[in-house]
């Protein structure tokens, strides 16, 4: 039996209709040419038919993806396949996927047609679409609530019609992976010309069982799994396209399957699709989510320095991801502690270190996180106030629709006033770039957020940022009416922070003497 299975990616058109994920023209462009370099097989594009806009996004992809089939979904009826068949016929490699409900239920009350009458649509829509193009699919829409002796039926004739692909979708994620799965097996058992086509899956979240539904699929037999990043979709969304691809790659020698996807593109297009979508993963999402690869627990952590293996079953490198994270928290334990100390350049005795494990744990149990700052007034026995190297005397903004945003920073240093200017993308964009040409110190800032502390016009906002200083993250805080004045003074008390550890480990190397400068 073949080993490979081809994952069709429906995130452009069953992705896009969940709440909140539409996606203009111009991104779903961008997304495309992401999913292309992910290495699917198929790029579902969309619904021609259901408005003007979608029909241009799907003619557009379809011209310009040159490596995987561009589908496009159409219901079967005449209308549906000829827009479905203008939107794609440039495409390298195009395919018609036409649908028809087949379950009782969806024939009395939606269709309000007979078993016979759907069979007979059924096959029309696949003869009419196949003289158009060559590669055609065809889906039984509620397969799973479908009775199998019509399912058996419509298949074998729509095979027989030149469908190349059969999908039996588990439309309302109803199914439980057994029954799912005993579907597949036999339709494979049942139908004659079964072997002509290739077996589909498509499956639905309403239960959480969408990726585990869709595994019993391919172990039945099916070898498309159709599919959406970050399992959007309708309602509960889609079965996840990275929790199948790495759950195929992980398990390979259980399941002896394979796909062509490239797995470290999987995390680029995870944030591409948040970043487009607004729709960001929950932190314990599979794979992508901020946990996957973050360890709290004191066990964990030491285990995971001896050795990854112990508590990861895949490298955050195989899925674009950089590294794994050891997060300090209240269930961490010494070996963690001293391994980040050690990252951020301190050398702890045994005696220092249980000194600070020791206020470590203090104020691990009144906050959920420790950040690098904590570690470096933990290291002054409680010491909490920060050298301010730099303090903010004025800022002056330029900025407008038809005006390139300029900023005049003036630091104090001491007794010494230093004022300079820059421009950049925005009002505080360009007042940080101000900053750096001041002090001289560049800063790669990695979060940025603003709250209202309460309500009303006048509301006080607080700003947070988190910038990488020569690949160490410091923090910074302010309040204020004016938000690009608490942006600026949150950057800076995070550059002193960052100062203030410079000065610290400088400090620290002078008291350790070098060997060879030892005399008798």
């Amino acid at each position: 039996m073949e080993d490979r299975v081809f994952i069709f990616d429906t995130t452009l058109r069953d992705g896009e209709q969940s709440p909140g994920c539409s996606m203009n023209f111009e991104e779903k462009i961008r997304m495309a040419r992401q999913i292309q370099l992910l290495c699917v097989d198929v790029i579902e594009a969309g619904f021609p038919i259901s408005s003007v806009g979608d029909f241009e996004s799907v003619r557009l992809i379809a011209e310009k993806i040159k490596t995987c089939t561009v589908a496009a979904l159409a219901r079967a009826v005449k209308p549906d396949i000829d827009r479905a068949w203008e939107a794609i016929r440039e495409a390298a490699k195009p395919r018609i996927h036409i649908f028809i409900a087949t379950s009782d239920l969806h024939l009395k009350y939606k269709l309000k047609k007979s078993r016979e009458q759907v069979l007979k649509d059924a096959v029309w829509a696949v003869q009419y679409a196949k003289s158009l193009c060559d590669d055609v699919e065809f889906s039984c829409e509620d397969a799973s609530r479908s009775d199998i002796n019509y399912l058996c039926e419509i298949v074998e004739a729509t095979i027989k019609a030149g469908a190349a692909i059969i999908n039996l979708p588990d439309t309302v994620g109803y199914a439980i992976p057994d029954e799912y799965g005993a579907m597949f097996r036999m339709i494979r058992e049942r139908v004659p010309n079964i072997g002509s086509a290739v077996l589909s899956s498509h499956c639905h979240n309403d239960l959480g069982l969408a990726v585990a539904n869709s595994i019993a699929a391919i172990q039945n037999g099916a070898r498309q799994i159709e599919c959406t990043i970050n399992g959007i979709g309708e309602r509960a969304g889609n079965a996840s396209l990275e929790e199948i691809v790495m759950a195929i790659k992980t398990r390979h020698e259980k399941l002896g399957l394979k796909t062509n996807v490239d797995a470290e593109e999987i995390y680029k297009s995870s944030k591409l699709l948040s970043s487009l979508t607004g729709m960001m993963v929950q932190r314990n999402k599979a794979i992508v989510g901020a946990n996957a690869f973050a360890h709290e627990a004191g066990i964990h952590q030491d285990g995971m320095l001896k050795s990854p293996l112990t508590y990861e079953i895949m490298t955050p490198q195989s899925v674009g991801i950089k590294h794994s994270m050891l997060v300090l928290g209240k269930h961490s334990g010494r070996h963690a502690l001293k391994q980040r100390y050690a990252e951020l350049g301190y050398q702890l005795t045994d005696e220092e270190l249980q000194h600070a494990y020791q206020l470590f744990c203090s104020i691990a149990d009144q906050k959920k996180e420790i950040f690098d700052e904590d570690l470096e007034t933990i290291l002054e026995s409680g010491v909490s106030s920060i050298e301010e190297v730099y303090h903010l005397a004025n800022l002056q903004i330029t900025s407008g629709t038809n005006l390139r945003p300029t900023a005049t920073i003036e630091l104090k240093q001491g007794d010494q006033l230093l004022i300079d200017s820059a421009t950049g993308d925005g009002p505080v964009d360009a007042a940080y770039k101000a900053v750096e040409r001041i002090t001289g110190v560049v800063g790669k800032l990695t979060e940025y957020s603003i709250k209202s502390v309460h309500s009303g016009h006048d509301a006080i906002g607080e700003v947070f940022v988190r910038v990488d200083f020569n690949g160490l993250l410091f923090n910074g805080r302010a309040a204020s009416t004016d938000i690009i004045s608490g942006s600026v003074s949150a950057y800076i008390e995070a550059l002193n922070r960052a100062l203030a550890s410079k000065k610290r480990k400088e400090e620290q190397q002078k008291k350790i003497v070098p060997t060879d400068s030892v005399t008798a």
